[in-house]
């Protein structure tokens, strides 16, 4: 009778520990996927990013050029002394300068965004690495 409890007991202690070990590695393998995630998401974002500022770049060379163009309009009507025309002028003029303005402040964000998404892929990088580190050493010890 005593064999059987101290069978039983051991039988026990070794299921015990078994589920205690396939739980710490399952934990383990959800933050290896945890980080796998957040690094997709972050080069998700990132190249959305990216687009983003280089569709802005384009919108500010554009508005450049406006408003290049409109300052030679202007010049030249008041060279030409067309009053009214120089004063249409002047409200294009301040039109692009306020387009650009807000165009520029656009990309610095957008700039500001890809190095926040660049740092929060390095950061999810090293958590994977130290995560993975951690598995094989509970692996080995």
């Amino acid at each position: 009778m005593m064999k059987k409890i101290v069978c039983l007991a051991a039988a026990s202690a070794l299921m015990a520990m078994g589920s205690a070990f396939a739980q710490g590695t399952a934990d383990k393998d959800r933050d290896l996927r945890k980080d796998n995630r957040d690094i997709r998401q972050d080069k998700k974002d990132l190249r959305r990013d990216r687009k983003d500022a280089r569709e802005d770049r384009r919108d500010v060379n554009q508005d450049k050029a406006a408003l290049r163009k409109d300052e030679r309009e202007l010049r030249r009507e008041v060279k030409e002394g067309d009053k009214a025309g120089a004063a249409a002028e002047r409200r294009e003029v301040a039109r692009d300068k306020a387009d650009l303005r807000r165009d520029e402040k656009d990309l610095r964000r957008d700039r500001k965004d890809v190095r926040r998404d660049r740092k929060d892929v390095r950061q999810d990088k090293r958590d994977l690495r130290e995560d993975r580190r951690e598995r094989n050493a509970d692996k080995k010890g």
